[in-house]
């Protein structure tokens, strides 16, 4: 069967000789058994995995050496589209010699990797690449199966992009240290989103928990907020209602300036909050104590409060003693 009857349209040309090859002829397609294992004098290894997004399965096969954890054959089964097919087979020639743990470590952009015609060509379109990652995950439950232990504790947390297998903590890394503002740099940088593009915004090929886009705008504004923290401040602060803008001023006058005047036995009174031009907010004091009539209240201490309340709550506050 030639490429393009297996796969029809525009999208052939997509795919390289290797994947149309092996979705033709898998090397590694059918189940190893008990018996085989004996043979070869190792243990077999069975797992299964699936795909809900579109009900592909595949079952993985191996025959590990149980001295060397040296995995010396591997086989598959599966019902899904050829790319997956393709994948899986590539995956499952890649286990073969490495040792378990080596064998955990492959990734799919390896699979598609070793799937290409030319390096620098990919082997499957960009929406294809979805279907190697059940190829990556059959092998952690294989391994999470030869090993005993729970395949929660191989998985990696907060996979954005699946395709690329890329995480949370990759993206916002690569946002930081990178600088980077458009969701283009992000890919350049980390590949997510180079694939089936589902992980980019909502509406595309699977639903995701988090999407790039989302990540992108979170983390800017925590930049934003890092680098003009007046402004930012300023910007929320503005938001408040009047009562909880009067609370808030309140806070910071206990917290950061009455005891400073306390020290020499004066005090402060919040009186009034009054809208101004351009956005400034008079916040109306009046002194109590001996900063009462204290010459300097007009320029130190007034200076010293409204410094203050700019710092923590809005460089838009204008103190207006009364």
């Amino acid at each position: 069967m030639a490429k393009s009857d297996l796969i029809g349209g525009e999208l052939w040309e997509q795919y390289s000789q290797r994947v149309a090859d092996r979705m033709n002829n898998p090397r590694n397609f059918g189940e190893l058994t008990e018996s085989d294992a004996q043979k070869l004098g190792g243990r077999l290894v069975i797992a299964d995995e699936g795909a809900e997004s579109c009900g592909d399965t595949v079952r993985l096969f191996w025959i590990v050496d149980e001295k060397t954890n040296i995995i010396k054959k591997a086989t598959f089964k599966s019902f899904g589209c050829g790319t997956a097919i393709a994948a899986t087979d590539m995956m499952a020639e890649m286990c073969i010699g490495r040792t378990v743990d080596e064998a955990a470590k492959i990734t799919n952009l390896e699979v598609e990797h070793a799937l290409r015609d030319q390096e620098d060509v990919a082997a499957v379109p960009p929406q294809k690449m979805h279907c190697s990652v059940m190829a990556y995950e059959v092998i952690k439950r294989a391994t999470s199966i030869y090993r005993n232990v729970d395949i929660s504790t191989l998985a990696e947390t907060d996979i954005v992009c699946e395709c690329a297998r890329v995480s949370l903590q990759t993206i916002e890394d690569a946002i930081r240290i990178n600088d980077l503002k458009t969701v283009q740099e992000i890919t350049d940088y980390t590949k997510a989103g180079a694939f089936c593009k589902s992980c980019i915004q909502p509406g595309g090929h699977e639903k995701r928990d988090i999407y790039i886009v989302d990540i992108l705008a979170r983390v800017r504004a925590e930049i934003e907020r890092e680098r003009n923290p007046h402004r930012t401040l300023s910007a929320e602060f503005a938001k408040l209602s009047v009562i909880k803008q009067f609370k808030a001023i309140e806070s910071v006058l206990d917290e950061h300036i009455r005891p400073v005047l306390a020290r020499d036995g004066g005090g402060i009174e919040l009186e009034d909050i009054q809208p101004g031009e351009n956005g400034i907010i008079n916040v109306h004091i009046r002194y109590q104590g001996s900063c009462k009539g204290c010459a300097g209240n007009v320029a130190g201490t007034l200076s010293f409060v409204e410094q203050t309340l700019q710092k923590n709550l809005s460089e838009n506050i204008r103190g207006v003693v009364v």
